[in-house]
């Protein structure tokens, strides 16, 4: 059986030689596996690229796709499943927090007749924000958008060669890997492990790329968010029309005055600020509707590494 390991690096220099050997120290025992490993250069500034080109050169199971600049590790991981020539395909971290013998449970759920197979976080040593964050967006995306999504979240996956052609199918951009994976319904199971700390190096997973895949996924799976745009509006002026019904009546009735200014002044902000909330959700929708009209590619690849040994 041939796996192809796909794994995003950015500025990871320092640990290559350290997620290699692990990679090799797992698979040793298995001599009915032949590995091919992609790598996807998201835009580093270190030596990355050329520390990939020289392992390349020695080792015939080494490729690398290089970005003209830093895409995402989502389109990163997209890119290595249009290029991989594998039976079957994995996502691996380059920070080896996420264990390479991992992919060999994997790999025996896989020939148990399974399509797809995630690793689930059991325990993760990570700071307590990554934890708040990851426990946050799985729980919403699970309630509103994909309902086999663990409560623990993913980071390990292995699919067969069938999920890997229907995905890569899919020419959306601004969207989740990992939901479209899910999304797309093949048959899947799920392998708790422990996610240890990094190690080496700092992680570039920022506060504004989580906002943008926590968007991203709700936009691309959920349709919660327009829909809460059309029942907030449907409330508030229902709401707005009976408080109107009372001013009325009260004033016509019982010659009550019209509150002053104070009250006024608040239904007006908390209303103004309603409706740009309401106005900024319908935008999302909207940019991501023109950014897909557009035809740009996910991402520009600049170099390959070692297909030329195919």
């Amino acid at each position: 059986m041939k796996l192809s390991i796909i794994i995003p690096v950015l500025n990871e220099e320092e640990n290559l030689p350290h997620l290699l050997q692990a990679i090799d120290e797992a698979f040793r025992p298995r001599g009915d596996v032949t590995l091919e490993l992609i790598f996807v250069d998201d835009g580093s500034r270190d030596g990355t690229l050329a520390r990939l080109r020289e392992v390349a050169g020695q080792d015939k199971r080494v490729r690398a796709l290089s970005f003209s600049r830093n895409f995402g590790s989502h389109a990163a991981l997209m890119a290595g499943f249009r290029h991989c020539t594998g039976d079957a395909a994995a996502y691996l971290s380059a920070d080896l927090q996420d264990p390479p013998e991992m992919l060999l449970l994997m790999l025996d759920k896989l020939k148990e007749g399974n399509q797809v197979v995630w690793g689930t976080r059991e325990q993760r040593e990570d700071a307590a924000t990554t934890r708040l964050f990851s426990m946050l967006y799985s729980g919403l995306m699970r309630r509103l958008a994909l309902r086999d999504m663990p409560n623990s979240g993913i980071d390990l996956c292995l699919i067969e060669r069938a999920v890997i052609d229907a995905i890569t199918k899919v020419e959306e951009k601004n969207t989740s890997v990992f939901g479209l994976i899910m999304w797309s319904g093949f048959r899947q199971t799920f392998l708790p492990y422990h996610r240890r700390a990094r190690q080496r190096g700092a992680s570039r997973w920022t506060i504004g790329k989580k906002l943008k895949l926590f968007v991203d996924s709700f936009v691309s799976f959920s349709f919660f968010p327009i829909r809460l745009v059309s029942y907030l509006g449907v409330i508030f002026s229902g709401l707005g029309f009976l408080y109107a019904i009372v001013v009325a009546v009260r004033r016509f009735l019982y010659a009550t005055p019209v509150e002053g200014w104070s009250s006024l002044m608040v239904a007006v902000v908390s209303l103004s600020g309603l409706q740009l909330l309401m106005l900024g959700i319908v935008a999302e929708y909207l940019w991501r509707t023109f950014d897909e009209s557009r035809k740009r590619p996910p991402y520009i690849i600049k170099e390959t590494v070692g297909f030329e040994k195919r």
